[in-house]
This record gives structure tokens, C-alpha cells and sequence, in this order.
């Protein structure tokens, strides 16, 4: 009977904390939180905030050739107007990001 109630016990513990151990970051969200006011929602940075800041069209291959370090150090230190993010932004969300951004180019035929 007590090893049934411990069985019970890590059982349910295990099932609450699954939901927390497997949520990976919402990057559209946080995309559109940090970034798309400068990068539009689009990635060309077509917006008048990135337009008199004459951000880089995150579809360009000048963007999209950058490795993904490039990229994330981009992200966590900032470049020129932009700024760092590394301590608003966890490993995770970063790493999301840049992924977000490479989803944004335009697929080739």
C-alpha cells in the first residue's frame, strides 16, 4: 500500500510539471513584443520606426547568410540602434528567435 502512494505521488507530480519542462517559447510572440515595431511583422523592415533607422530586411540574404551565432549575438548585445536583449531574453527565446527569423525568408522554388 505505500509504495502504491508514493507510485501516486510522483505520478501526478511528474504530470504537473510536464507542461512546464516542454513549453518552448512562443517566438511569434515574442517577435511581435520586441521586434516588430522596428522589423515589421513581416521581417523588412518596413515600418517608420525601422525605416529612419534603416533596419536590415531580416528576408535579405544578407541577413539570412548570417550563421545562427551571428545572429543570436546580434540579438543579445544589439548593433547599431538596436538594443541588447541578453538580459531581457533567456537562452531559450533566443534560440527561438533566430529561428523565427529564418523562417521569414522567402522559400526557394
Amino acid at each position: 500500500m505505500k509504495n502504491w502512494k508514493i507510485l501516486a505521488i510522483v505520478t501526478v507530480i511528474a504530470f504537473l510539471a510536464l507542461p512546464l519542462l516542454s513549453a518552448a517559447p512562443d517566438a511569434a510572440a515574442i517577435y511581435k513584443n520586441k521586434c516588430q515595431m522596428c522589423h515589421a511583422a513581416n521581417g523588412s523592415g518596413a515600418t517608420p520606426t525601422g525605416k529612419s533607422m534603416k533596419v536590415k530586411d531580416l528576408r535579405s540574404e544578407e541577413v539570412q547568410k548570417r550563421t545562427d551565432e551571428e545572429i543570436e549575438k546580434s540579438i543579445e548585445n544589439g548593433k547599431g540602434k538596436m538594443p541588447a536583449f541578453k538580459t531581457k531574453l533567456s537562452d531559450a527565446e533566443i534560440d527561438a528567435l533566430v529561428k523565427y527569423i529564418r523562417d521569414l525568408a522567402p522559400k526557394k522554388k
